[in-house]
């Protein structure tokens, strides 16, 4: 089964990611086209990046960067959860697609941003520049949840209304699709 890899893009105390992959990885659970890794950079926890060599010699020298490497590797495709900072990508988004090259390339990529008025779109079209240069594929629909703190129930969990459902669902069919027509180009790699 192809692995999907769902990466939480921010590491800001109070940060409002959490909630919102969950409600993600819950709907993608749901189905049988993937299975789930969660990364949450956060937790992986990559140094600015520190390796001597660059990312498409693959020479990697540190412990850290071999893991992540594999982790990238084992995926099929992704799914950024991102929010906006100061109308940009949040840097550790930034880092983590920088410190790795090959193993990003032919696979599809999706988005799921949230943040104010802009739902942070700003961060998906920066990072979309960045995708593409690593030849990942992104894929057309997107999820993007404007003025989120009113999507949060009193516990903090996110409650989505018919759009965003309908969205991410369309996110997960376009993936699933993208993901098996990019199979022989990753083979090939």
């Amino acid at each position: 089964m192809p692995r999907l890899a769902v990466i939480i893009a921010s590491s800001r105390p109070g940060r409002l990611a959490g909630p919102v992959a969950e409600w993600f990885v819950s709907l993608a659970r749901q189905r049988d086209d993937f299975e789930i890794d969660v990364v949450d950079l956060a937790e992986v926890g990559l140094p600015f990046l520190d390796e001597p060599n660059h990312p498409r010699l693959r020479n990697y020298v540190h412990d850290h960067t071999k893991a992540w490497s594999s982790r990238v590797e084992a995926a099929d495709a992704f799914v950024i959860v991102t929010p906006e900072y100061n109308f940009g990508m949040p840097a550790i988004l930034k880092n983590a697609l920088d410190f790795l090259h090959q193993e990003w390339a032919h696979k599809p990529v999706a988005f799921v941003s949230y943040g104010g008025i802009s739902a942070g779109t700003r961060s998906v079209q920066m990072t979309k520049q960045v995708v593409t240069t690593l030849r990942m594929i992104p894929v057309t629909t997107a999820v993007s949840i404007p003025f989120v703190h009113q999507s949060l129930d009193d516990s903090g969990r996110l409650v989505a209304n018919e759009v965003m459902t309908d969205t991410a669902t369309a996110v997960l069919d376009e993936l699933a699709a993208l993901e098996q027509a990019l199979r022989p180009l990753r083979a090939a790699a």
